[in-house]
């Protein structure tokens, strides 16, 4: 479905993304994630074909995206700030995504409609945040493009919304199975959605990994300090509090029953870190070492 092999890009002298690869041949949710500034953006737009790569290759069902109708077939790609027509009302820009989408389910958007309570008539330059993303999500899901890439897809929605939206998009995956890619600063409300996580740190690939083990990875260690320093001994220690005698350690490593046994012989607490928390410290860790 997608292959990204050796992709370099950047602008003028200033390299953004170093020689990303990576492949997903199965329909499934993946997850984006990186920090501001990673190359996130610039990948998705090259993907989408919005952009040609300054080297290596990327493969949209076997068609290079750039500048190819018959890829764009298969392609869906909502920027987290989509640009519609001024002139366009939301039943414009329904009327026009759906005439350039050849699986585009028009039962869906209109339960997405009546769900988000689009204003039909409105101009799409007078919604608000909320409404022009549920507009983005309305046309992301009902396209049933083989390819669909939401960017930060939850932008200005309340916690009620993005908790339907999840639901929604589970749903619109069970019915017609594809590969959607979702970039998303919520990674703690999506991760139950995902089946494998893509990283991009500073313009590299960090990790491309299924969810089963990314979940695992990234836990605490808290006790006392002597016993909390035998433990985490040769270990990649990504984040520490100690205060007097106590001591508090992140360390990039699988949660296992080992570990849980390990803990308890030593009379030490174990705690799964949250997600947000390891892939943030493990990015810091990163940038630390590159100092």
């Amino acid at each position: 479905m997608i292959s990204v092999e050796n992709l370099t890009f950047g602008y003028d002298e200033h390299p953004v993304l170093k020689g990303i690869s990576f492949t997903e041949q199965e329909p499934v949710i993946t997850g984006l994630w990186g920090r501001n500034g990673a190359g996130k953006t610039t990948l998705m737009k090259l993907m989408a074909g919005h952009m040609k790569p300054g080297g290596g290759s990327i493969r949209i069902n076997g068609h290079e995206p750039y500048n190819n109708p018959e890829a764009q077939k298969h392609l869906c790609y909502m920027m987290e700030d989509h640009i519609f027509s001024s002139i366009w009302t939301v039943r414009d820009a329904l009327r026009f995504y759906k005439y350039f989408n050849p699986n585009w389910n028009q039962g869906m958007a209109d339960q997405l409609i009546e769900t988000f309570k689009l204003p039909m008539s409105k101009n799409s330059s007078k919604l608000s945040t909320g409404m022009k993303t549920a507009l983005q999500l309305v046309i992301g899901l009902a396209s049933q493009a083989d390819i669909t890439i939401l960017d930060e897809p939850t932008n200005g929605l309340d916690a009620g919304m993005r908790k339907k939206f999840y639901e929604l998009l589970l749903d619109s995956y069970d019915e017609y199975p594809r590969l959607i890619l979702v970039s998303t600063h919520h990674i703690e409300e999506i991760q139950p959605l995902l089946e494998s996580l893509v990283v991009v740190h500073e313009g590299k690939l960090m990790m491309n990994e299924s969810m089963e083990q990314v979940r695992e990875r990234g836990f605490w260690l808290s006790g006392e300090r002597a016993q909390v320093d035998q433990l985490t001994e040769g270990q990649r220690i990504l984040d520490e509090d100690a205060i007097g005698t106590s001591k508090k350690v992140m360390i990039d490593a699988s949660l296992s029953d080992a570990w849980r046994k390990r803990a308890q012989a030593a009379g030490v607490s174990l705690e799964k870190a949250q997600l947000q928390d390891y892939l943030l410290q493990m990015t810091d860790k990163v940038k630390e070492a590159s100092l």
